[in-house]
C-alpha cells in the first residue's frame, strides 16, 4: 500500500500522483495534514490561512463527492507519518508526495525521508505545479548557467513547451484504488474544530472558463486597468495547488489571443526555476547590507495612513479583503523599500499573511524585484510614482473612490497626496535613489 499526502495540490483531478499510483497498481492510504507551522501565529484568522483552510476543506468535500477517503491529521508531517507508519507498519512500502522548493519544505521533506528509512519505506517525490520539467529544460537550453533575466528565459520556455507538451491528465481520484482502511488518530493529531469549521472554496472551473470565454482577449491590453478590467480570480486557487495549472494552460493555449496570459504562466515557473537554481533567492537579506533602512513608516503603510490616496486605498482593499490588483502590488512594494525606505523583508511578511494568494516563491520574487535586489529586478532608480501611476490606470479615480469613501467628493485632486502625507515624493524617490545605490554596492561576494 502506499501512503499518499497532499499538499499544495488542493484538488482530485490531473495529478502527477495520481497517475503515479494508478501505474503502481496498488491501493493507496490518502491523508492531509493541517500543519501548524503554516498556520503560526494566527495565521487562520488571517486572509492567506482563511483561503488555505476552505481550499482544504474544498478537497474533503471532492473527495466525499466521489465517494473515497481522505484522512485528516493535525501535528508536524514527519511526527503524522512516524505515526501511520507505526500503525501500520509493514501494510506501507512506498510514501509519495509532490515536491516544493521553499526552506521550509525542504526541510520538511527531509525529516519525512529520514522517518520513511526508519521504516525501510520508500519515499518519492514528484513535481506537479511547474509547467516545466527542470531537468529536461536545462537539457534543451544547453546552458551551463540558469538563466537570470526573464525574457531570455520566456522565449526558451515557449520553444520548450511547444517541443514538449504537458497535456493535464484525465485522471481524478476516483480513477486510483483509494484505501479505506480506517484510522484512529489520538487526541494530538486530530484537527481542531475550529480548522474545520469553514465554507469549503468554490469550483474554480467556473471562473476558468468564463475568463476564457469573455475576458482573455483584453488581458494584454487592459489588464493594468485594476479598476476597469476584471481579472480571472483563479490566483488564491493557484496559489494552494486547487486548480491545475496544466489545465489552465492548455485551455489558454487553444484560446485566441491567450498569449499574454500564458506570459503570465511562463512569469509563475521564472519564479519556480529561480527559487531552485538561484542560490540566494531566500537569502538576499543577508546578502546586502539592508542596515541604512529602517521601519519608521511601517506601520502606517499596514493600515493604510500614508495620506497617499492610491496607496491607502490598495492597502484598505488588501486589509479587508485579502486581494490586490498586481499592478498595485508593485506600486505598493515599491512605495515601501524606495519612498519609505523600509527593508522589503517586512512587506514580504504583512503580504504572507494578508494576501488571499499567498505563495511564498511568487511574493518574494515580487518583493525582491521592486527592491531592486537578486538577479531579475527592477534598476535601483526606478521609484515609480504612485500619482502619475494611479492617474494612468484610472483616470476618473473610481478605485479611490470605492476603498476611500471619504473621498468620494473629490474630482481632478483625487490622486494627489493629503496634506499630511508621511512622505514627499519627489524628495523621497530622490533620497531612495542614493541608498539604493549604497545598498547594491554592499553586496557580499559568492
Amino acid at each position: 500500500m502506499k501512503l499518499f499526502i497532499h499538499r499544495k495540490d488542493l484538488r482530485t483531478d490531473d495529478l502527477n500522483a495520481f497517475d503515479y499510483l494508478r501505474n503502481q497498481d496498488d491501493e493507496s492510504f490518502h491523508l492531509f495534514i493541517y500543519d501548524p507551522f503554516l498556520l503560526r501565529q494566527g495565521r487562520e484568522k488571517e486572509h492567506s490561512g482563511i483561503n488555505f483552510l476552505r481550499h482544504a476543506a474544498g478537497l474533503g468535500r471532492q473527495y466525499r463527492e466521489a465517494g473515497k477517503t481522505l484522512h485528516l491529521a493535525h501535528g508536524k508531517p514527519a511526527e503524522v507519518v512516524d505515526y501511520i507508519l507505526g500503525q501500520m507498519e509493514g501494510r506501507i512500502d512506498e510514501v509519495v508526495v509532490h515536491r516544493d522548493m521553499t526552506p521550509y519544505a525542504i526541510d520538511r521533506d527531509r525529516s519525512i525521508r529520514k522517518v520513511t528509512e526508519g521504516y525501510q519505506v520508500a519515499f518519492t517525490q514528484l513535481t506537479d505545479h511547474l509547467l516545466i520539467d527542470l531537468p529536461r529544460f536545462a537539457d534543451f537550453t544547453g546552458k551551463s548557467e540558469p538563466y537570470k533575466v526573464f525574457a531570455a528565459f520566456h522565449r526558451r520556455w515557449v520553444e520548450f513547451m511547444n517541443e514538449f507538451p504537458n497535456p493535464p491528465s484525465a485522471l481524478t481520484v476516483a480513477d486510483v484504488k483509494v484505501s479505506n482502511h480506517s484510522m484512529e488518530w489520538p487526541e494530538a493529531y486530530r484537527v481542531p474544530e475550529e480548522l474545520l469549521e469553514v465554507e469549503p472554496a468554490e469550483d474554480p472551473h467556473v471562473l476558468l472558463d468564463g475568463f476564457l470565454q469573455e475576458r482573455i482577449a483584453e488581458y494584454g491590453e487592459h489588464r493594468d486597468e485594476y479598476e476597469a478590467y476584471e481579472p480571472s480570480h483563479l490566483s488564491s486557487y493557484v496559489a494552494v495547488g486547487a486548480v491545475s495549472i496544466r489545465k489552465m494552460y492548455d485551455a489558454a493555449y487553444r484560446t485566441a489571443q491567450s498569449g499574454e496570459w500564458i506570459r503570465q504562466l511562463c512569469f509563475r515557473d521564472f519564479y519556480l526555476y529561480r527559487a531552485v537554481y538561484e542560490s540566494h533567492y531566500f537569502t538576499y537579506e543577508k546578502v546586502y547590507d539592508l542596515s541604512p533602512l529602517n521601519e519608521y513608516h511601517f506601520e502606517r503603510w499596514c493600515r493604510a495612513e500614508t495620506g497617499i490616496p492610491i496607496i491607502d486605498a490598495a492597502m484598505t482593499e488588501l486589509n479587508e479583503t485579502g486581494r490586490m490588483p498586481n499592478r498595485l502590488r508593485i506600486l505598493t512594494a515599491m512605495f515601501l523599500t524606495k519612498n519609505l525606505q523600509c527593508p522589503f523583508t517586512r512587506g514580504e511578511a504583512y503580504f504572507r499573511r494578508k494576501l488571499l494568494d499567498y505563495d511564498n516563491i511568487q511574493n518574494r520574487g515580487n518583493w525582491l524585484w521592486c527592491a531592486s535586489l537578486g538577479e531579475n529586478a527592477a534598476p535601483y532608480f526606478r521609484v515609480n510614482n504612485p500619482v502619475t501611476q494611479s492617474e494612468k490606470y484610472d483616470p476618473q479615480g473610481d478605485y479611490i473612490r470605492k476603498w476611500l469613501p471619504d473621498l468620494k467628493k473629490h474630482s481632478k485632486d483625487i490622486h494627489q497626496p493629503r496634506l499630511d502625507a508621511i512622505v514627499d515624493l519627489k524628495a523621497s524617490r530622490q533620497a531612495a535613489i542614493e541608498v539604493y545605490k549604497q545598498i547594491l554596492a554592499s553586496r557580499q561576494k559568492d
